[in-house]
């Protein structure tokens, strides 16, 4: 997916009250960008870091900055929630991810479950429905294992809603998968952060036993583009 064109480089001051971030621009100018992002976003706020906005000319809007990539220890990262769902969507189409391929339509945002919106619906006459649940992923904690990226970096009790939702759409026999996009270029494997999120890691165990896939991949981030690169390797909730 092609990000706005150009990006505007500065320096992260802080990030508060969730969605908002003051950022030094390269002239010297202090501005306010939106931050599309309402996780923890662990390691990914330290004052100083490389930062990248994009601009509205839209007089609607408030801020006319949007906070977008940000680089750390040399890693690139995608910020963006709002950006995901055409990442996959995108690769989908383009037949970059095998597990997701041969459905002869793609729809977004259909409703399904309990006053929810799948992300993806996939159909096809004759493989049935497919629902894609797209959860972006940017927290990585070198601590312990080096090059793993972990979901969620914030208790997140829809997410795990959906989890449900998905286990009830395996038992209506259609197939439901967990897309873990991970909007950076620093990792090669994946896992649940089942510290910060103990009931997420839980309905995810009872939904991929009853039927729920899981699929990661990674990203290539540069300052024009987020693309989906190649699968990576899911960890069980052991470690192993």
């Amino acid at each position: 997916m092609e990000l706005p064109h150009p990006l505007i480089h500065g320096k992260l001051i802080k990030r508060y009250k969730r969605f908002l971030a003051d950022i030094e621009l390269d002239n010297g100018e202090m501005v306010t960008a939106h931050c599309a992002n309402p996780g923890g976003m662990i390691g990914l706020k330290e004052p100083g870091i490389d930062v990248w906005l994009s601009t509205s000319d839209n007089p609607k809007r408030k801020l006319k900055y949007s906070w977008e990539l940000c680089r750390v220890n040399d890693a690139m990262v995608g910020i963006n929630t709002a950006h995901p769902n055409a990442i996959v969507e995108e690769a989908i189409l383009a037949g970059k991810i095998p597990e997701l391929a041969g459905y002869a339509t793609l729809k977004r945002e259909i409703k399904y479950g309990k006053n929810s919106r799948i992300d993806i619906l996939l159909s096809d006459p004759d493989r049935g429905l497919c629902y894609v649940e797209v959860k972006n992923v940017h927290l990585k904690r070198d601590d312990a294992v080096p090059g793993l990226a972990e979901f969620p970096d914030a208790v997140t009790a829809r997410g795990a809603k959906h989890l449900d939702e998905m286990t009830d759409m395996v038992a209506e026999g259609h197939r439901a998968a967990m897309f873990y996009l991970i909007q950076r270029d620093d990792c090669h494997q994946f896992a649940l952060a089942s510290d910060i999120d103990p009931h997420y890691a839980a309905r995810f165990a009872a939904a991929t036993k009853a039927g729920v896939e899981a699929i990661a991949y990674d990203c290539v981030i540069d300052t024009a583009s987020v693309t989906v690169n190649v699968a990576l390797p899911i960890r069980d909730l052991n470690g192993k």
